[in-house]
């Protein structure tokens, strides 16, 4: 769409995590002084060459990572399906190329809990009279408009982890299923025994059952409203795909409807093949009543025929009738009068094999520090965008970055290790069973996230790095860097207008297990649109059958030129974080968020806390002193000529740097949130920004009142304090 201004999307988390512009740009160019000296001493002085990067820069082809995409996408890939094996053994034998491969790539295999539904008897989805005679019947599959959608291995649309079951009740609209949707609907309308249908967006996939569930609901129904994907345009004879980027009405969006990542039986441990499972029935945060996704629709027909009193206007969506509660049930004029609708839900739990595919760059000075580039490489249909666009840009980084190590031009100074994730739909499966089995061993220093690469074919990155730039796609006279500050900045107080950076906070890719289990430093970058030209909660097509090759080629960034900006830039940072001398990380913007985080709450929170006799005093001294201690070290590495010191003191700078996010880790900091240990970078359900288990634990208190919810604010504020004063010792040379 030409009115879509090109904006990015790049989250970055932890201070350490903030890659800002000045310290990704920086690099310490120091004269090599010591032609006499045995040549070690000059590897161990390695730092970033320029000339490698402006290689690699300049031999990133837009027309192999179409190639790649065309590859990638030639048949459904599920998680452990067939076509799943056919990519594993591509990424094998490009990973394993002589001329072009890295030095080694395997496979590492777990055993992990899917569900599927049953390919034999499909859910289903009808509207009954009041003697079962069926009146209508929503889509089983999606309709076709290319090739694409009559391949045969196409999963029908379904929620995996819905439990089987065939529900029938009289239907109520119940808007995103947030909990406090239901109590609104409560009020009228006597839920006992019946359908929800709702709509993407404001809570979890799962929560909207999971919420439904405890007012005596039976099942749940889900759809993507067109106006929260498409602007409100419905019709597939000229508004919708194939005609533009926007969702045909019978597209549905699939998913995991688990609240938590990781493979779900064996929670903390990797999915071997002989490791202790927990029983199924004590498997957590999964639907606890059968829920299924349609598609608009379907919805539409099902919204525009419900009687009882009509809902608030903010439940409103884009359909040309009233969006009522639901009498329960249709209107006395509706066709559908006294009917009830009947949900058969046949889905699957089955324990199945699913690889991950490893690959390594070894390091020539420091090979046991490791920098991790990853993206998973299931999807739920031919998923071009989600996941292929991310894989076919790690292939063609790998490529250019073996192709030189191969003809001896380059070799990292620190280790680059590629996971290409198994079953990551259904949980983020593969790289958090990887991080289980990590979790001792690997010093990783980062890790590197490009999940949906391009979101739609859009303009802004920085990538303004040691003084280069290259151009945002379609736009020759300006750089990624100037066309992300012009879409997305904020004003920072030391660095004035920057490209704005968001957090990771939640678990929406495979940074989630690195970040918030392990404390590793992450990035997630792609691009992405300007969501104040639409209301496009993603890209339409997303989960879909229509993500197809056709869809990225056509709709999403024709030319590649986006996906090529992608790995330029990804490239670019991966190649810094292995061959600087000192890790382009900076401790000052991590002291920044940190202000940033305090002061929120100092605002939101002081007084009423003063009057509760909780003192934030701690929290604002440790602030305080970790702004000192990250000034100190970054004054230490600017002030010191590091790459004609002693090796031991460079290792312990950036031991310190590699190590910080780690004191920020506190394993009781969240008890009702599996595997997130990350005390200031969290999922919260407050939407503050601020520190996320300060946020909710007062939220809680302040709408309970409970002495007990007071006290667990004060024990949150002093793990947090402690945490950034633990962290601040971390930055310290010495005790």
């Amino acid at each position: 769409k030409n009115w879509m201004i090109k904006t990015v999307l790049v989250g970055l988390v932890c201070g350490a995590v903030a890659l800002t512009l000045g310290v990704l740009i920086g690099h310490f160019g120091i004269t090599n002084n010591s032609s006499s000296a045995p040549s070690w001493i000059n590897d161990i002085g390695k730092d970033v060459d320029e000339n490698i990067v402006e290689k690699f820069l300049s031999e990133v082809d837009r027309l192999n990572i179409e190639e790649n995409l065309r590859e990638l996408t030639k048949v459904p890939h599920l998680a452990t399906s067939e076509g799943d094996e056919q990519t594993v053994q591509f990424m094998l034998k490009r990973w394993q190329d002589p001329e072009s491969g890295l030095d080694k790539a395997w496979r590492e295999e777990y055993e992990v809990y899917l569900s599927f539904p049953d390919a034999k008897n499909p859910n289903k989805v009808t509207v009954v009279s009041s003697s079962d005679t069926v009146l209508y019947t929503l889509r089983e599959k999606e309709k076709n408009y290319t090739k694409d959608q009559e391949d045969p291995d196409i999963v029908q649309p379904y929620a995996a982890y819905s439990p089987a079951g065939q529900p029938k009740g009289k239907l109520v609209y119940a808007n995103q299923g947030k909990p406090s949707d239901y109590e609104l609907l409560n009020r009228t309308v006597d839920l006992r025994g019946t359908i929800a249908i709702t709509r993407y967006g404001g809570a979890g996939r799962g929560a909207k059952a999971i919420n439904a569930a405890p007012y005596g609901v039976i099942g749940v129904l889900v759809y993507t409203d067109p106006l929260d994907i498409n602007d409100g345009l419905m019709s597939d004879i000229n508004e919708t795909y194939p005609h533009s980027w926007y969702l045909p009405p019978s597209g549905v969006e699939r998913g995991a409807f688990g609240s938590q990542y990781g493979d779900m039986l064996t929670p903390y441990l990797a999915a071997k093949e002989e490791t202790y499972r927990i029983p199924f029935k004590n498997v957590t945060g999964v639907p606890p009543i059968p829920i299924q996704p349609i598609g608009f629709e379907d919805a539409y027909r099902l919204i525009c025929e419900l009687g009882g009193e009509g809902a608030p206007t903010e439940w409103k969506g884009a359909f040309n009738c009233t969006y009522n509660f639901g009498g329960p049930g249709f209107k006395p004029e509706s066709a559908f009068n006294n009917s009830d609708v009947k949900m058969a839900i046949f889905n699957q739990d089955v324990i199945k094999n699913s690889s991950n595919v490893m690959g390594v760059i070894r390091g020539s000075v420091e090979p046991d520090r490791y920098v991790i580039y990853g993206n998973h490489r299931d999807s739920w249909v031919h998923g071009a965008i989600d996941p292929s666009s991310g894989t076919s840009v790690m292939l063609e980084l790998s490529r250019v970055l073996g192709k030189m190590v191969k003809e001896g031009k380059w070799r990292p100074r620190r280790s680059i290790i590629f996971g290409s994730w198994g079953a990551e739909e259904f949980g983020l499966i593969g790289s958090a069973e990887y991080t289980e089995v990590c979790l001792h061993f690997l010093k990783v220093i980062f890790y590197m996230c490009v999940c949906v690469c391009v979101c739609v074919c859009v303009y802004a990155f920085r990538t303004k790095l040691s003084g280069e730039f290259f151009h945002a796609p379609g736009l020759d006279s300006t750089s990624v860097y100037d066309n992300w500050v012009q879409f997305s900045n904020r004003t920072s107080p030391t660095h004035g207008v920057i490209p704005r950076v968001g957090y990771l906070s939640g678990a929406g890719s495979d940074y989630a297990p690195f970040v918030h289990y392990l404390g590793i430093a992450s990035m997630d970058l792609s691009y992405t649109y300007d969501r104040s030209k639409t209301n496009a909660r993603i890209y339409p097509a997303y989960h879909t059958a229509y993500d197809t090759f056709h869809y990225a080629s056509n709709f999403i960034d024709p030319g590649f030129f986006s996906h090529q900006a992608v790995a330029r830039t990804a490239g670019n940072v991966l190649i810094r974080l292995a061959d600087s001398l000192v890790l382009p990380l900076n401790c000052s913007d991590y002291a920044e968020s940190l202000e940033d985080y305090l002061n929120k709450a100092v605002d939101l929170y002081q007084e009423k806390l003063s009057s509760r006799n909780i003192s934030m005093e701690p929290l604002k001294n440790a602030a305080t002193n970790f702004r000192r201690a990250a000034k100190r070290l970054d004054e230490e590495i600017l002030s010191s000529d590091l790459k004609n010191e002693t090796p031991l003191k460079v290792r312990r700078i950036n031991d310190q740097l590699m190590l910080l996010d780690r004191a920020f880790l506190n394993p009781l900091a969240f008890p009702d949130k599996y595997a997130y240990r990350h005390v200031i970078w969290a999922s919260s359900s407050a939407n503050v920004g601020t520190f996320p288990g300060l946020a909710d634990a007062f939220a809680k208190a302040d709408s309970s009142g409970q002495t007990g919810d007071w006290e667990k604010v004060h024990h949150h504020m002093s793990m947090l304090s402690q945490a950034i004063d633990g962290a601040a010792g971390m930055l310290e040379n010495v005790i």
